[in-house]
Formats: structure tokens, sequence, C-alpha cells
């Protein structure tokens, strides 16, 4: 049994990484802003009133964990608004900053004393953060907040690997979520979270850095 955190848990990808860690015997802390109702029932450690945009809300989780060890940081949290170039919205762009990189960045800086050598980090990034792969523009806040992460996520498989600590940078595939408006085109939760789990699974220093599809593909940058 091993500690697994988990942010932007209470509803879509990251309540299913929950629920699946959960009924694989694994010790859960759900990390979210307003814990919904499934995720009270699930029967793991909830920690609300988390916002990761936040230094003082960070600091606050930091000091509810104490010397808890985190095995797997799982950094879900996320938010997607389609900006057009016709309707450019720099506000828009930049809260996806905030929340889709430098979120994830600030919780894993804040959260390095709970990780020890064998720990992982899990950034969930996008396909749609592939530069190479990008073939019809638009969705600018989204794209390169993404773009962000994934280099933060990058760097950071440098700088922690000495730590023996090693990080994942993971696409879900298009998944049926509210943020998709559970488009009839993707996956379940259910399929996609049993394909990130085996992503991280197989994570080593030697494999760290890889960007991922849940399926197992490496994908362009």
């Amino acid at each position: 049994m091993a500690t697994y955190l988990v942010t932007g848990a209470n509803r879509g990808i990251g309540y299913e990484y929950c629920r699946q860690l959960q009924a694989r015997g694994e010790t859960v802390i759900a990390v979210c802003r307003q814990a919904s109702d499934e995720l009270k029932q699930l029967g793991v450690q909830v920690q609300e009133g988390i916002d990761i945009t936040s230094d003082a809300s960070v600091a606050e989780l930091r000091s509810r964990l104490g010397d808890q060890s985190i095995a797997v940081l799982i950094n879900n949290a996320g938010i997607l608004h389609r900006v057009t170039l016709e309707e450019l919205d720099f506000d828009s762009i930049r809260q996806q900053f905030e929340v889709n990189a430098l979120g994830p960045l600030r919780v894993t800086h804040a959260l390095l004393p709970n990780l020890e050598a064998g720990s992982k980090v899990v950034m969930m990034t996008s396909r749609m953060g592939s530069i190479e792969d990008n073939t019809s523009g638009s969705s600018y806040g989204y794209r390169m907040s993404k773009v962000a992460l994934s280099m933060a996520a990058k760097s950071l498989s440098h700088d922690l690997k000495p730590r023996g600590v090693a990080v994942a940078i993971l696409h879900p595939g298009l998944v049926q979520t509210r943020m998709t408006n559970f488009t009839s085109s993707g996956i379940t939760p259910e399929a996609a979270i049993k394909g990130l789990l085996a992503r991280i699974d197989e994570l080593t220093l030697e494999n760290t850095g890889t960007f991922w599809h849940s399926n197992g593909e490496v994908l362009p940058w």
C-alpha cells in the first residue's frame, strides 16, 4: 500500500484516479477546492479548501500533511477555456496559466519535503500542448499553458532525478468528462485512468521525463 495525492480530485479524471486507487488498496489523499458528494462518499482522505493558484493555500496543504510521505503526487487539477483568435481573452489565458502551469509547479515545490527517493511526480498535461501535433490552432490559453506545464515537468525530471524522484508527463486521451462536454468521441474516465495508472506503475528513473499518451504511445513535443 502506497500513498497517492491527487489534485483536482472532486470530479472527472481526478475523481476516477481516487476511485481506482482506493479500489486497489492504496492510501489516497484527495485535494480539491470543494469536495463533491461522490468524493466524500469514497472513503479516502479529503483535503478541501485548497486553491493551487494561491501560495498561502498550498502552504496550508503542506502544513496539514506534516511529515506524511507521498509515494506518487498526481498534479491533475486543470481548466479549459476555449479562446479563439477572433475572441482573445487575455484574462482567461492568464487564468489557465495560473491553474494549468504554475499551480502544479507550486504544489510540487511545496511538497518536496514529502517526496522521498523512489517517489514519483505526475503532471497531467495534454496532447493539445504538443507543438508538433497542433494541426488545428485556436484554444490559445489551454495550448500555451499545457506547453508550459510540459516544459516545467521536463525540467523537474532533470532536477529531481538526483533525489531519486521520477516524473511522468501524461495525456489522458480524449475523455468523456465535463471539461469535454462528455463528448461521444472520447473514452470513458475508467478506461483513461486504467491506462494512466499503467504508465505511472511503469515510471522509473530511466524513463523519467517522457511524454506519454495513456495508451502507452510516446507523444511528440
